[in-house]
């Protein structure tokens, strides 16, 4: 017998929902699941009261500015009023924050691949426990440029490593697991439709690469060790360039290797400090520094935006 109109809807609907996997079978087998590091407990907390209505995970390095993105975001969505509160959901623990505000979940993760590869296990799990369905989960922050005017805005293509290889390693019970890097390819090109829509700073799509280390790892010439010339950080970096690489930060491998693995559609979307062909360390204006951080907010606020009319 056919399906009646309404219940083929629902279950068009229920096919069309994709949700947040795990890749570890032990999960299931577990009685509580403690997030530690986030406070948080599936014996002490309703998850799916408090996370399931969420589509949209944002998340970057300082509490302070997950704080302000979630303020940008829920006046920008209409959801905000005067003397409205968004307390830390991870009050609990100085490790995380963690706001939300309608569908959006606003997370810091520290500096970092330890650190933002920590909270994305418990975020991830949490997601999970909540039921979340059809999440997308953006990485905003700060990076330095090869070859572009600070300030720009750099839609990671692919996250790479330090040989501009399109993938993370990791040792796991003394061995070596390689994974790969991918970000949604579909992601990206509606991030720079939006971009373009909003025309307000250069904005481009490149390599990410991602290191272990702001310094040496990074190529500087300014921290307590170095072992190399101007002329070989100048090669490094001119490779790098020619490898597709427009940035370069310190998480972007493992988010996307993580998110790709759990399902999650993912982005990474960073601005530009300085352009490291010129020099290593940042002497622009705080006033001016502040301005370029926000740019990747209003870009993902103008992105979130635009997704919920079309829902």
């Amino acid at each position: 017998m056919a399906a009646t109109g309404t219940n083929s809807k629902d279950l068009e609907n229920h096919h069309n929902d994709c949700f947040v996997q795990l890749s570890n079978p032990h999960i299931a087998t577990m009685k509580e699941d403690v997030l530690y590091h986030f406070n948080l407990s599936t014996s002490t907390h309703d998850f799916p009261a408090m996370f399931g209505d969420v589509k949209f995970v944002c998340v970057g390095g300082s509490p302070s500015r997950m704080s302000t993105f979630i303020r940008y975001v829920a006046a920008e969505l209409g959801l905000d009023h005067p003397g409205k509160e968004y307390p830390n959901i991870c009050a609990g623990t100085d490790r995380y924050a963690m706001y939300k505000v309608g569908p959006v979940l606003s997370v810091s993760h520290g500096m970092g691949i330890p650190s933002i590869g920590i909270m994305l296990h418990e975020l991830i799990k949490m997601l999970y426990h909540a039921k979340c369905s059809n999440i997308t989960i953006i990485r905003i922050g700060t990076s330095g440029g090869i070859g572009l005017e600070p300030g720009s805005v750099v839609i990671t293509q692919q996250a790479v490593d330090e040989c501009f290889k399109p993938e993370f390693e990791q040792i796991v019970l003394g061995k070596r697991v390689v994974r790969s890097t991918n970000l949604d390819t579909q992601l990206v090109q509606e991030l720079m439709q939006c971009a373009s829509d909003l025309n307000e700073f250069p904005t481009v799509v490149g390599n990410t690469m991602c290191t272990l280390d702001f310094y040496e790892g990074q190529g500087r010439l300014d921290g307590a060790l170095c072992s190399y010339t101007e002329k070989d950080k100048q090669a490094y970096l001119h490779a790098a360039h020619a490898a597709g690489v427009r940035n370069i930060e310190m998480e972007s491998s493992l988010f996307a290797t993580m998110c790709s693995a759990c399902g999650l559609r993912a982005a990474v979307v960073c601005v530009t400090l300085l352009d490291r062909l010129q020099g290593d360390q940042i002497s622009t204006p705080h006033d001016v520094l502040v301005e370029y951080q926000q740019r990747p907010q209003r870009l993902v606020g103008h992105f979130i935006k635009k997704s919920l009319m079309k829902a």
